[in-house]
């Protein structure tokens, strides 16, 4: 199974893709977890670009086209996603691909729920399938954790497995046969 994961967060040091790199490090041996690299690459979205797909959004469309699931995670600025991520969903919105695509919505802070919800609405209105049982918060936020004491964090660890085996599951079951 290959999940992508998308973080909101083009900061180095973000937790948001701390967290995505801990999942693909947790993820169970028949998935595979990717992440994708060039969200800062993505040139703002403009409707004039479509018929001359730039290189990077080219790049999008054919990692999630392949992806049986996403997994996303985005900071929250001003009670909302992070420009980024809001630029990435603006140039899925006319993908095909994306439409009932499983995805999962990791949040790093309980505290950021605005963008939690902004993104969830975002996400349903392009038709995505939100599982539920795999979107989770984790209280990361001011832990002092990184990628590798997620992984090592019992409580942490946990909660990410059993989201990745929530969204697995609901990927299994909404195939065909």
């Amino acid at each position: 199974m290959k999940v992508l994961a998308i973080s909101g967060s083009l900061r180095a040091a973000s937790i948001n893709s701390a967290l995505l790199r801990a999942a693909a490090r947790l993820a169970p041996p028949d998935m595979a977890i990717t992440l994708f690299a060039r969200i800062g690459d993505l040139p703002l979205f403009n409707p004039d670009f479509e018929p001359h797909t730039p290189p990077p959004v080219a790049a999008l469309y054919a990692e999630v086209a392949a992806a049986d699931a996403l997994l996303i995670a985005s900071p929250e600025y001003a009670h909302g996603v992070s420009g980024s991520i809001k630029n990435a969903l603006d140039w899925l919105v006319g993908s095909e691909t994306f439409i009932n695509k499983p995805e999962a919505v990791l949040n790093a802070s309980p505290r950021a729920r605005h963008a939690d919800a902004a993104l969830r609405e975002t996400l349903r209105t392009m038709s995505a399938v939100i599982v539920e049982a795999a979107s989770i918060s984790i209280p990361l936020l001011g832990s002092n954790l990184t990628e590798s004491g997620m992984v090592d964090s019992p409580p942490v660890s946990s909660a990410i497995r059993g989201a990745l085996a929530d969204l697995q599951r609901a990927v299994l079951a909404l195939q065909p046969g």
